[in-house]
């Protein structure tokens, strides 16, 4: 291929990474798949074209938050990250993580504070919410645990301060091993409870 066709080709895939994260921020979409699909079919992308990568849309959607989120965004992302401290320290004896989106800083006010807990039995932290009177739904999420293998987890759909929270409940031992992350195919970033405090005292300090 040509220099001009090479160009052309990258000019589409930036264009499609900046339309799929405008997507994601804008309707909620979670799916990296879907909102390049959608991206692509609005701007009529010829079949076999080269779709941007995760993680090109996921620094697309940064900058899309940067450019037009404000405060707004930066609101949004505290309330969520607070709601996170509040559920993690309930929860505290399930050594919770915070992952996804919310750790990031790339969530949009339509997302889920995802949570990874860590108990030999699931009912033990349906039991804790109860204690709590939290309501809450019990899930089943398919995670993937390595390139290959994709396994289901319980888990539990709760709210805490109006936030919509997900919590994945993992083995003990699954603390040692995180899975696959959706946006670059490396171990899923984790944070505890105070590295999410952490992060609030920065924000507050900028």
């Amino acid at each position: 291929m040509n220099r001009r066709g090479t160009s052309r080709e990258e000019n589409l895939r930036r264009v499609l990474a900046q339309e799929a994260a405008r997507i994601m921020a804008e309707h909620g979409i979670r799916d990296f798949g879907v909102a390049k699909r959608k991206a692509a079919e609005r701007f009529g992308a010829p079949e076999g074209a080269v779709l941007p990568k995760n993680t090109e849309i996921e620094s697309a959607l940064a900058e899309y938050q940067r450019l037009f989120g404000g405060a707004m965004h930066e609101e949004s992302l505290e309330a969520q990250r607070r709601a996170a401290l509040a559920a993690m320290r309930r929860l505290g004896e399930f050594e919770p993580r915070l992952v996804g989106p919310v750790l990031s800083g790339t969530a949009t006010e339509y997302s889920e504070v995802q949570l990874h807990l860590f108990a030999d039995c699931a009912e033990s932290v349906v039991l804790k919410l109860m204690d709590f009177g939290v309501a809450h739904e019990v899930t089943e999420k398919r995670v993937r645990i390595s390139p290959e293998r994709v396994l289901a987890y319980p888990g539990v759909r709760f709210e805490i301060d109006d936030q919509p929270i997900e919590a994945t409940v993992f083995p003990c031992d699954g603390i040692r091993q995180s899975p696959v992350s959706p946006v670059d195919g490396r171990p899923m970033r984790r944070a505890n409870a105070l590295e999410v405090e952490s992060l609030l005292t920065s924000r507050a300090q900028d």
